[in-house]
C-alpha cells in the first residue's frame, strides 16, 4: 500500500473578492508555477492546525475562518498525495512572501491565465464555481423560459444548464438564455450532443456545454476547447472516471435521493456519494431530490454544492 502525504491548501479570499497565489522557486519542483499556498500535515496534526501554521510560516497571516472547498487526490504509485482545500474567508496580518515567494491577488475569473501545476487545476475550476446549479425546468413557451430563468438569476442562481426537450427550439432558447445570463454575469451550460454545441458556437452563442450520460460515454476526447466549460451528468463510477479521461471540468453525479421525476431510479444515498466524490479529482455537484437545505449536507460529504430542477425552477 503506498503512503499518504496529506497537504493542507488554502485558497485565501480577500475582502474585495480576489484570490491570493503563490509563485514556486524556479528551482523547486515545478518551479516557477504559481500555486495556493500550504504544505504538509505533520504527524497527529490535525487539517485546520496545519493550515494555520503553513500560512502564518509563509505569508505571515493567522487564519480566523475557512470553509471546505475540495479535496483532490493523486496516485503516484509509491506514494498517495491527498490535496485537502479549505477556503480562507477570514484572517489577520497584511500577506508577504515571508520565504521570499513573490504573492499576487488575481481576480476568480482571471485564475486561468496564470500557469498552475495540474494538480491544482481543479481548484482553479471549484473557485470559479458557486455552490448552486440551475436546471431548466418545463415552460410553455420561449418567452416563458426566458421570464423564468430571470426569476432564478434574481434570486442569485449564477449556474445555469440549459436543457430542452424540444430540440427545434435549442437555437432561438440559446441565444435568449445566453443574453439573460451575460446580464446577470452567469455561467451558461448548454445540453446537449457536441455537435449540435458546435453549430450553436458559429452562431457567437456564449457558453458551455453540459453532456449527458450517453453523450458522455460517446466521447473519446475533450470535445471543447480548454476556454469552454465542459460539464457532464454522471450515476457511477465508470462515467465519471471517464469524464476526468476527457477532461470534463465538473460533474453532477445522481441521484443522492429520490426524486419525483424518475422514481424508478433508486437513490445511491450520501454514504455512497461521499465514496463516490472521495474518488474523483474534479469538482462535483449533488444532483437528485436535494433543496437548499441540502447544501450543507451536500458540502459536508465532498460536493461542490447542490444541482437542481425544482428548488429553483419558478412554479406556474
Amino acid at each position: 500500500m503506498s503512503r499518504i502525504v496529506h497537504v493542507a491548501v488554502g485558497v485565501i479570499v480577500g475582502k474585495d473578492g480576489r484570490i491570493l497565489i503563490a509563485k514556486r522557486p524556479e528551482q523547486a519542483h515545478q518551479g516557477g508555477l504559481w500555486e495556493f499556498p500550504g504544505g504538509k500535515v505533520e504527524h497527529q496534526e490535525t487539517l485546520a492546525a496545519a493550515l494555520k501554521r503553513e500560512l502564518y510560516e509563509e505569508l505571515a497571516i493567522r487564519v480566523v475562518a475557512t470553509e471546505p472547498l475540495i479535496q483532490i487526490r493523486h496516485d503516484y504509485g509509491d506514494k498517495t498525495v491527498l490535496l485537502d482545500v479549505l477556503k480562507v474567508t477570514d484572517f489577520t496580518g497584511v500577506p508577504c512572501g515571508n520565504e521570499g515567494q513573490p504573492i499576487a491577488w488575481v481576480e476568480p475569473q482571471e485564475l486561468h491565465h496564470y500557469p498552475f501545476p495540474a494538480a491544482n487545476r481543479p481548484i482553479v475550476t471549484a473557485i470559479q464555481l458557486p455552490s448552486r446549479f440551475l436546471i431548466t425546468g418545463e415552460f410553455s413557451s420561449l418567452d416563458d423560459l426566458v421570464v423564468r430563468t430571470e426569476s432564478a438569476l434574481q434570486n442569485g442562481l449564477r449556474l445555469v444548464q440549459l436543457r430542452l426537450s424540444a430540440f427545434n427550439l435549442l437555437e432561438q432558447a440559446a441565444a435568449a438564455i445566453s443574453e439573460l445570463c451575460q446580464r446577470y454575469n452567469a455561467q451558461l451550460l448548454i445540453n446537449t450532443s457536441p455537435e449540435l454545441f458546435a453549430a450553436l458556437q458559429q452562431k457567437n452563442i456564449r457558453a458551455g456545454l453540459h453532456l449527458n450520460a450517453s453523450n458522455l460515454l460517446a466521447c473519446a476526447c475533450r470535445p471543447v476547447d480548454v476556454l469552454t466549460l465542459l460539464s457532464a451528468s454522471c450515476h457511477n463510477e465508470t462515467e465519471i472516471q471517464h469524464a476526468q479521461k476527457i477532461g470534463v471540468d465538473f460533474v453532477c453525479l445522481s441521484p443522492v435521493q429520490k426524486t419525483r421525476s424518475h422514481p424508478e431510479q433508486a437513490a445511491m444515498g450520501w454514504q455512497e456519494f461521499a465514496r463516490l466524490v472521495d474518488r474523483a479529482v474534479i469538482p462535483v455537484f449533488a444532483l437528485g431530490g436535494l433543496t437548499d437545505t441540502d447544501l450543507s449536507q451536500a458540502v459536508e460529504n465532498g460536493a461542490q454544492g447542490i444541482a437542481s430542477i425544482s428548488a429553483w425552477w419558478p412554479a406556474n
